[in-house]
């Protein structure tokens, strides 16, 4: 199969139903009064765990995705029918980001995980529930909400407890392959491994992890060059880093490799330095392994080196052992940058105004805000009953009132979405 583990997508999900505006008329009922029914509330796009899968691969020629519309109300109240939800099932370790802000609104490493990426909109109200004794017979109702909609980038990112790193054919894929039932591609030529491949280690003392082998670095990575981003993105999630160092090759410098390498990870944006590392000196059975150790403890002198000859699996005990330990001590990390501080720092943030008037010269002015959305959509200004009630609504939210502030005359225009509103009278 495919490795896929990003893809971009477009989602949208289902708009509320619009009440509806209905009068019960039967005999015998004498002043029947509204009986229309709510909207259905618009299905939501739904993020869902599946362990059966390993690659983003069914998203790869998906362009948009969309959940049903939420009914229309009925006559007699009946609400009219929610929006069925659209499940989109991925692998664990998934997660999806916004495009436009680059916030990540859904992070799933748990099995059987759900998230709601793209909330449906909210039905709109029938008549029947603006009865007052004012108003006995309303002849208005409520529009649906628009439901979310946004461009997402879906990543996979490994969920595996300890990685692999180091320069190409160090041996990585022989250990993994040692150490679990895993099959990854062995040869003696550089970038063997193009994708990621994972395996489930177990210590002899009945504890277990998964180890990932993650295809080899090269000096550049962290700005893209060689596999790049493509391998970092994978080690994110890692908790430990087992360092492979080839020592049985005399035609690289082990102490510049493990330099370089550290470079790497250390200019990488998610902290991969601060995880523990288990230094691997493999192939120690070659010739002039021995030199290149002495050389490298000389450099190195406080780093401990797990001395190792995969091919045999000479070793290997005492480096799942500690990469074992150091799991039991070490806490996962955060993938979010703004979680990088250490400790918790309280700082008192503002409540986003809840609209934006903008002067557009010439007595025009605009006003804008997700409230302001919000009672637009639900809003049939066909009717004149609720384009009254809209303008009661921007009164109270305030917006009369900035206007008057900012400068807005009587007879001024005032644009909101695709509609113009002309000042009447001022506060």
């Amino acid at each position: 199969m495919q490795f896929i583990d990003q893809t971009k997508i477009y989602l949208k999900a289902g708009k509320g139903g619009d009440g509806i505006v209905a009068f019960r008329r039967e005999a015998h009922v004498p002043f029947g009064g509204p009986f229309g029914g709510d909207g259905g509330n618009g299905g939501s796009v739904v993020f869902e765990v599946d362990t059966a899968k390993t690659t983003l691969l069914d998203l790869r020629f998906t362009k948009k995705i969309t959940a049903e519309n939420g009914e229309n109300g009925k006559t007699k109240k009946m609400h009219g029918a929610d929006g069925l939800d659209k499940i989109i099932k991925v692998p664990l370790g998934t997660i999806v980001k916004n495009v436009e802000t680059g916030k990540i609104v859904a992070d799933l490493t748990n099995v059987g995980q759900r998230a709601v990426v793209c909330k449906g909109g909210k039905g709109g109200r029938g008549n029947f529930h603006f009865k007052s004794s004012k108003n006995t017979a309303p002849d208005y109702c409520e529009k649906g909400e628009i439901g979310q909609e946004f461009e997402a980038i879906v990543e996979l990112k490994l969920l595996a407890d300890v990685g692999l790193v180091g320069f190409p054919s160090v041996g990585k894929s022989t250990i993994l392959s040692v150490l679990s039932s895993a099959k990854p591609e062995i040869a003696d030529y550089p970038f063997t491994t193009l994708t990621p491949k994972l395996g489930v280690v177990s210590v002899k003392d009945g504890r277990s992890f998964v180890l990932a082998d993650l295809p080899g670095l090269i000096e550049g990575a962290s700005q893209g060059k060689g596999l790049g981003h493509e391998f970092l993105k994978h080690i994110e999630r890692c908790r430990v880093i087992i360092h492979v160092l080839d020592m049985g090759n005399t035609s690289r410098d082990v102490v510049e490799d493990y330099k370089i390498i550290n470079n790497e990870l250390e200019s990488y944006q998610y902290r991969l330095m601060q995880r523990p590392q288990v230094v691997v000196a493999n192939k120690m059975d070659e010739e002039g392994a021995q030199e290149n150790l002495t050389r490298f403890k000389k450099a190195y002198p406080d780093v401990e080196v797990f001395e190792t000859t995969s091919l045999i699996a000479e070793g290997l005990d005492a480096v799942v052992y500690k990469a074992a330990d150091l799991l039991d001590v070490t806490d996962p990390f955060p993938l979010e940058d703004d979680q990088q501080d250490i400790g918790v720092v309280y700082k008192y943030i503002p409540e986003p105004e809840p609209f934006e008037v903008k002067n557009l010269g010439n007595g025009k002015w605009s006003v804008e805000g997700d409230k302001i959305d919000k009672l637009f959509e639900k809003t049939d200004f066909e009717n004149d009953d609720e384009a009254v009630k809209f303008a009661l609504a921007l009164k109270r939210l305030g917006v009369d009132e900035t206007l008057v502030n900012k400068g807005a005359k009587e007879n001024d225009e005032v644009f909101i979405h695709d509609y113009i509103f002309t000042l009447t009278e001022l506060i």
